[in-house]
């Protein structure tokens, strides 16, 4: 008879996301996702059967995680360039609350692993693509409403902002907030 699980799996998968975060795929080892989330590494790997079976389920979070924080500053009220600014913000304040600048993990799967592992690469597009799904209707609103110009392109817009905050993820870590901040205003003078 299997022993029942005695840890809660979202602890788990957020213990391990912030070493896969810090340190990389190819560079976390078993014994620090082991220590990490107090698991021994038997019944890390019976429970989620490897440490690429962990690491998609981190991803998997860190993604749906990403869409509600993009979701949540996009249904706020206000101007939507003031939404937009405080989403971007937002990321770059997350980065500079950590002790260690390790900026975006999707942005980091995609440098480390995207391209060449056509699982991680899908995972990666489907993040991103609902991230900008979400810009761009909030952009299209802010076209109905009056408040951004009416010729933008919502899609269009939207993934270039998107860039823009993986890019602003990568400069976190050797730039501090106000240069970050100012990058973000000149950005959203193209709405």
């Amino acid at each position: 008879m299997a022993r029942p699980q005695n840890f809660d799996t979202d602890t788990v998968l957020d213990r391990a996301m912030q070493q896969f975060w810090t340190h990389g795929y190819a560079n976390t080892s078993p014994a620090q996702l082991a220590e990490a989330t107090g698991i021994g590494k038997g019944s890390l790997y019976n429970t989620f059967g490897s440490k690429r079976a962990l690491f998609d389920l981190t991803l998997d979070r860190y993604g749906r995680l990403s869409v509600e924080m993009a979701e949540d500053h996009m249904a706020r009220p206000g101007a939507t360039r003031e939404c937009l600014r405080e989403y971007l913000r937002a990321a770059v304040d997350l980065d500079m609350s950590f002790p260690v600048r390790r900026g975006c993990l999707a942005v980091n799967t995609a440098a480390e692993m995207g391209g060449h592992d056509p699982d991680i690469t899908e995972k990666l597009r489907d993040i991103e693509h609902r991230i900008v799904a979400t810009l761009a209707a909030r952009i299209d609103r802010g076209r109905r409403d009056g408040d951004i110009d009416g010729e933008i392109d919502p899609h269009a817009s939207a993934a270039l902002l998107l860039t823009l905050g993986a890019g602003l993820r990568v400069a976190a870590k050797t730039n501090d907030t106000a240069q970050l901040y100012r990058l973000i205003d000149v950005a959203l003078t193209i709405l």
